[in-house]
């Protein structure tokens, strides 16, 4: 049976992702471009719930404010009769030569007032399509040598301009949130807030911490060699989970944006079951879109294109079949218990417990035989993850 798109499922496409025509370093174009109203049309029909985009995707830079209103209604009048929403925007501070240095960040005063501007622009336009969430990639937000970039200085500057935005949101009474999407290199050879982690230690920094928080991509952070699920987890944790980048990479190199799983399955498996299932007690850990930010590869023709965005989306309803049935199935369950999951759960410490209690408690030192833990009293990890295996594989009903 062909697992089938719901509007529940929320899954979202980037007007850059479906629309990419091929082009990479080494070579120009391989498709030709696509109408915004097509893809509209298109992601109607393979079950899309909504498209996302930077304005320079869907009007050229430098456009005049008639071209650009032009733009913008064929997107509405398209949007409502596919019945598809916006529910995030994003600002394009990396492509043109005036960004070369970055936008929030770089050197020249002037530049950082313009990408500003670009912003508060892409910021009204995503409250006038019904946007929630403004992502902000800073791929340009950075350096390649040591002494071109005060880092403090960057900071400085990086926070003073997510500041403003928070200030004007609020002064406006709009209902959206800005997330930070971070990525460790490429274009630039180091880029500011590279981790998740760092972008939440930036976070805690800014005056208004509660409308900031993340949109972390699999293949950025796989780029920097951590594990996409945990970081998610991690983002969750902080309560800083705003919205979510799908995509396949395979290992620490160039970013791929692979169709999703079309990498590390095993970690899109454990990523899926993360999202939909949560902790032990089940239950979603995670409600906004599932956006995928992929590039179709250069190699396929239009057909290609779509029948790829397909696959992001059969290989996310696969996984999340095989995480439920993972998650019903006896034998997990016993192994979940056998690597004592439910006591991580609880607490270390009795409720009011002082250290004076625990130096009184002869069982958390002078009568706990650590000895026996010596080829003795293994926690079975190695037989849960080759039940996720079998799982995965469909090996197990």
């Amino acid at each position: 049976m062909t697992p089938t798109a719901a509007n529940a499922d929320k899954f979202t496409f980037g007007l850059w992702t479906v629309g990419y025509n091929g082009t990479d370093p080494f070579g120009g174009p391989t498709r030709a471009p696509l109408d915004v109203v097509h893809v509209v049309e298109k992601l109607a029909e393979i079950g899309a719930y909504g498209l996302t985009f930077h304005d320079d995707d869907l009007f050229a830079f430098g456009s005049t404010e008639a071209e650009r209103r032009a733009q913008i209604d064929r997107l509405k009048g398209a949007l409502a009769a596919a019945g598809l929403t916006v529910p995030m925007v994003t600002t394009n501070l990396f492509s043109q030569p005036v960004f070369k240095d970055g936008g929030f960040t770089s050197n020249d005063r002037a530049v950082r007032r313009f990408a500003v501007r670009k912003v508060l622009r892409q910021l009204e336009l995503g409250i006038e399509l019904g946007a929630k969430t403004l992502v902000m990639w800073g791929g340009r937000e950075g350096a390649e040598y040591d002494s071109a970039k005060d880092i403090r200085l960057a900071l400085d500057r990086y926070r003073e301009a997510v500041n403003f935005l928070g200030d004007y949101v609020l002064s406006q009474g709009w209902d959206i949130r800005f997330a930070i999407e971070p990525k460790p290199n490429e274009p630039r050879g180091d880029i500011l807030l590279p981790t998740v982690g760092h972008a939440l230690a930036f976070i805690n920094e800014l005056d208004h911490p509660e409308l900031v928080g993340l949109n972390p991509e699999v293949g950025h952070e796989q780029m920097a060699g951590l594990n996409f699920a945990s970081s998610i987890a991690q983002a969750l944790w902080h309560g800083k989970l705003f919205h979510i980048d799908l995509n396949g990479q395979r290992g620490i190199k160039y970013d791929q944006d692979l169709v999703f799983g079309h990498g590390d399955l095993h970690n899109a498996f454990a990523l899926v079951d993360l999202l939909e299932n949560g902790g032990l007690n089940g239950g979603p850990a995670y409600d906004g879109p599932r956006h995928f930010d992929y590039k179709p590869s250069r190699t396929e023709d239009e057909n290609g294109v779509w029948e790829s965005a397909k696959a992001n989306i059969r290989t996310y309803l696969l996984l999340k079949e095989r995480a439920a049935a993972f998650r019903a199935d006896p034998e997990v369950k016993d192994a979940l218990a056998t690597a004592k999951l439910d006591q991580l759960a609880q607490s270390t410490f009795a409720p009011g417990e002082t250290a004076a209690d625990i130096k009184a408690d002869r069982t958390a030192w002078e009568d706990f035989d650590a000895a026996s833990y010596f080829n003795a009293k293994g926690f079975g990890f190695v037989r849960l993850q080759q039940l996720a295996t079998e799982h995965l594989l469909g090996a197990r009903a």
